[in-house]
């Protein structure tokens, strides 16, 4: 066709010009690269022109989808160079973010705040182009993963970075920063993709994530260390006299000195550490939908820490009425604390129900317990390991049977189900009865046929809920 004919020869045409503002002339090609959203623009703009005024009725279209591919390739180079050029421009942005010459520099807020700008610019002015916007979105993705990499490299290590007695120390005052840092990238580079189509997330998505990565990464040692702090005093609960009558012993005007050890623990947290971590603004984690790094692991924390005061309130053993007193004390300061400092404990679920439930379960009646309703948000090991402290002696509780310190078997417990956990339990009253029956009585204690009662559903269960 005569159509075709004359458009092969202004396609071959504009090619020869193409090819030569790109090769001849260096002045001519920077512009034409770094304006080629524009260029793009007005060759789509010509061929829908063409097409538009050439629409007749009956008549063949004047361009065929060949012809429109031919004529966007004439100027495919300037493309190559546009996009080496973004990819380079945002790369030596993150080389002076983190000059390989001095590890442990950590870029300032405006610096920050520069190369997002950079970024937002580099997908503003190519967004009407739907396949330019993906092809940029792929070099951004480029340089974000870069970033990772660059930022990964500066966090310290080593136990200056994990130390949580005294104050921050550099390293993880650098930490801090470089956290933050990044989720402030990961959080508006996100923000920016939020209006694209879906697949420009789909993009970005896997750096994003390493830059996420890397954030969550620069502080976890840091939180870590202080749940093993925390750990380690709520330990000592079994260094404490809960056998006696005294209400007093092992407490000053506080309360009892491993808890009195807790809370200052948390409260150095917080005003030493948590404090760099949080906007001036904010007093307490109250969002868990979108919540930042610090928040997700404040909330991880926290939920832990109920947990396991749960854990090791349940396997005090022996308890007198007194000790149970000073045990409901022990739960208010922790509650109190751990709401105060770390997260509303409301919004921690089901650790928060057992701590609540736990009050009420050590007062209530034996024969009264097997129908209780403090079960229903009580882990079974939890009601099962308290009753120990209600049995006579010679039913010996797992972590005497097993002659296990409490922190080993804490750790065992770290690492089972409920089921595994009744399998130690029933242990115990396999050798209870034995011990009965050896000597010719035919009476149990209470507590062994409602521990039989507690126990034997779990015998079913398969292994994937942990136990307290």
């Amino acid at each position: 066709m005569l159509t075709d004919r004359v458009w092969d020869a202004l396609v071959k045409a504009f090619a020869s010009q193409m090819k030569s503002a790109f090769t001849a002339s260096s002045f001519v090609k920077e512009i034409l690269v770094l304006g080629y959203p524009k260029l793009l623009s007005m060759v789509e703009n010509l061929i829908e022109r063409i097409l538009r005024d050439t629409n007749v009725k009956g008549v063949l279209p004047a361009i065929k989808t060949e012809g429109k591919i031919q004529m966007l390739a004439t100027i495919e180079s300037f493309q190559i160079a546009y996009l080496a050029h973004c990819l380079s421009s945002l790369s030596d942005l993150v080389n002076n973010l983190f000059p390989m010459s001095s590890r442990g520099s950590i870029p300032s807020q405006e610096q920050i705040s520069r190369f997002i700008s950079r970024i937002q610019e580099e997908i503003e002015a190519v967004k009407l182009d739907a396949h330019l916007t993906l092809f940029v979105l792929r070099e951004i993705g480029k340089v974000l993963q870069l970033l990772a990499e660059k930022a990964e490299y500066q966090i310290s290590t080593g136990p200056e970075a994990r130390q949580v007695t005294g104050p921050a120390t550099s390293s993880q005052v650098k930490n801090i920063a470089l956290c933050l840092h990044l989720q402030e990238v990961h959080t508006r580079i996100t923000a920016l993709v939020s209006g694209l189509p879906t697949v420009a997330m789909e993009v970005l998505s896997p750096s994003l994530g390493s830059i996420y990565g890397v954030a969550f990464d620069s502080v976890t040692p840091l939180f870590q260390a202080m749940l093993d702090r925390l750990e380690s005093c709520i330990l000592q609960i079994h260094d404490q006299n809960f056998g006696g009558e005294d209400m007093n012993a092992g407490m000053d005007e506080h309360g009892s000195r491993y808890m009195e050890e807790v809370q200052k623990s948390i409260i150095h947290f917080r005003s030493e550490f948590l404090s760099k971590l949080l906007p001036p603004s904010s007093s307490h984690f109250v969002s868990v939908s979108g919540e930042s790094i610090c928040a997700r692991l404040t909330r991880k924390m926290a939920a832990r820490v109920l947990t396991f005061f749960v854990r090791h309130a349940s396997l005090v053993r022996p308890l007198s009425e007194s000790g149970k007193l000073r045990l409901t004390r022990d739960m208010a300061e922790l509650e109190l604390v751990v709401g105060q400092n770390l997260f509303q404990v409301e919004q921690l679920g089901a650790p928060y129900r057992a701590l609540r439930a736990l009050k009420p379960l050590f007062f209530q009646e034996t024969t009264k317990l097997g129908s209780s309703p403090l079960l229903q948000d009580l882990p079974r090991s939890v009601v099962l390991h308290h009753l120990y402290s209600r049995a006579p002696d010679e039913l010996e509780s797992p972590l005497q049977r097993t002659k296990l310190t409490p922190k080993q078997y804490s750790l065992w417990l770290d690492t089972q189900g409920e089921e595994q956990i009744w399998k130690g339990i029933k242990a115990t009253l396999d050798d209870y009865a034995a011990k009965i029956s050896a000597r010719g009585d035919k009476e149990f204690s209470p507590v062994y046929p409602l521990m039989l009662q507690l126990g034997s559903p779990l015998a079913g269960n398969t292994p994937g809920s942990k136990g307290y």
